[in-house]
């Protein structure tokens, strides 16, 4: 729930100079953030630098601000593998521009994706609908879980930013008036649980979500259409203001999450760079991960094992041949 920068990316390309492949890359430090797939990226991206570039790697905990923050004025840790732009673009923007800190691939090629979602099984049955109006014309399809006369939009736990723009939405489409209770969950559990109830029982829901997660790489929901094109002054005024009075149809940004590190990581390191420039994927592809990982209850570590093992015809394409058998695993 981490929202995009705006129009143009800061997207820097980084070269090789001669005689880079000859450096030895010695102590890297990895940013392990505190949500799922930046969590599994992190240890992807120690076995390929461990394996792959003989570097000697340490993940350290992460989350957005305080490991800018860290990497901006302490050079430290040196990477951090799925950094979400937006929150500091400002200070972003001098730190590349000052030569501390150089962004890599976009490792969510897709980006991440927020929206009111429903099961795929409702569309197949119901191809009428396409969009949040055409969900909110059916309450009967979408039944609240304690008065199933009337229909449910799922919001988010209290503590989450989307609960201000689910809630602002929903009186935006007017779902109270067209038969909706929102339904706000009290912890992440709980979302989950909803959705996974929803499937065991194959009844219509409706409501927040959003990829790369283990739940969409699990279940097959789709994204409904707002009908309306993202307004930046709308979402930033109101959409995500808690209680607005008055708020707007609008729609959820395409967030983008970059690779980040520091300029001593592209010297000492210099052999990975066209790795780490190369390196990224769907969200269907690290979604599918993710639900792997929660229906194996497998670590992060073990999550990161089973891309390489899964996927080698994705990340094969992002190092030499040389360095790809070195990274498989034998035996």
């Amino acid at each position: 729930m981490r929202y995009p920068l705006a129009a143009a990316a800061l997207v820097l390309g980084f070269c090789l100079r001669p005689g880079a492949a000859e450096a030895a890359c010695g102590a890297v430090s990895i940013a392990k953030m505190n949500w799922g797939s930046a969590a599994v990226a992190a240890q992807i991206d120690k076995i390929i630098l461990e394996r792959g570039f003989g570097c000697t790697v340490t993940l350290v905990p992460g989350d957005t601000l305080p490991t800018f923050t860290s990497m901006d004025t302490a050079g430290t840790p040196d990477m951090a593998p799925e950094f979400w732009i937006n929150a500091v673009r400002g200070e972003l923007s001098r730190a590349t521009t000052e030569n501390r800190l150089v962004l890599g691939a976009e490792i969510l090629a897709d980006g991440a994706v927020e929206g009111w979602w429903v099961p795929k099984f409702i569309l197949d049955a119901n191809p009428q609908i396409r969009t949040v109006d055409d969900a909110l014309a059916r309450p009967d399809l979408f039944p609240a879980p304690a008065q199933p006369s009337r229909g449910a939009v799922h919001g988010c736990p209290h503590d989450w930013s989307c609960q201000a723009t689910t809630a602002n939405l929903f009186r935006a489409f007017g779902a109270g008036d067209k038969g909706f209770e929102l339904v706000e969950p009290a912890t992440a559990e709980e979302l989950e649980a909803s959705i996974a109830a929803a499937f065991e029982t194959q009844t219509g829901w409706l409501g927040y979500y959003w990829a790369p997660t283990a739940i969409l790489g699990k279940y097959e929901m789709a994204k409904l259409s707002f009908g309306v094109t993202h307004s930046k002054t709308e979402w930033d005024a109101c959409t995500t203001v808690a209680g607005c009075a008055n708020p707007e149809r609008n729609a959820y940004p395409t967030s983008q999450a970059f690779t980040l590190v520091t300029q001593a990581f592209t010297e000492k390191a210099a052999e990975a760079i066209d790795y780490v420039n190369r390196r990224q994927w769907s969200n269907a592809t690290i979604s599918s991960v993710l639900a792997w990982q929660m229906e194996n209850r497998a670590s992060d570590q073990e999550a990161a094992e089973f891309f390489l093992d899964s996927h080698s015809d994705i990340w094969s394409q992002w190092v030499a041949p040389s360095v790809a058998q070195k990274i498989t695993r034998q035996g």
